[in-house]
């Protein structure tokens, strides 16, 4: 699938109000988040979004002073919903090949969204391409 969108990770304060000042700062810049989530830990909360301008989300979170934001490139695919275990192993065969996911959500279309580190993108683009090409097509 295409790598269009990109992940936008915001560390936020864990408090009431954040993910609120977040979604509006995102939304005044004009960025439409495409799946993601957002999880606190201790005083801090990690949010994930699928975005379609990076640049623009970075800036917006930015100029809100929101927090340290980075947008970085995804790998996308599809896992048959209505077989158990396609998680698993297409994890398996990306462990396998030596690929550590630091990042894996769904999208708004059901798409799997991974984020990984910039030295295992082509490793994990070469077992998605695998992993694609074995999907039954419907």
């Amino acid at each position: 699938m295409s790598a269009r969108y990109q992940d936008l990770r915001v560390e936020l304060p864990h408090r009431p109000g954040a993910l609120a000042d977040l979604g509006e700062a995102l939304g005044d810049a004009g960025v439409s988040l495409e799946g993601g989530g957002v999880v606190a830990h201790g005083e801090r909360a990690v949010a994930h979004y699928l975005v379609d301008d990076g640049a623009a989300a970075v800036a917006a979170v930015a100029s809100a002073g929101l927090g340290r934001a980075v947008a970085r490139d995804v790998i996308m695919t599809r896992l048959d919903q209505d077989a158990p275990g396609q998680l698993g192993t297409l994890a398996r065969q990306l462990g396998d090949a030596g690929v550590n996911v630091e990042v894996q959500y769904s999208d708004h279309d059901g798409n799997l969204v991974l984020v990984v580190a910039d030295d295992d993108v082509t490793a994990c683009r070469d077992v998605v391409g695998r992993w694609e090409r074995g999907l039954p097509r419907g």
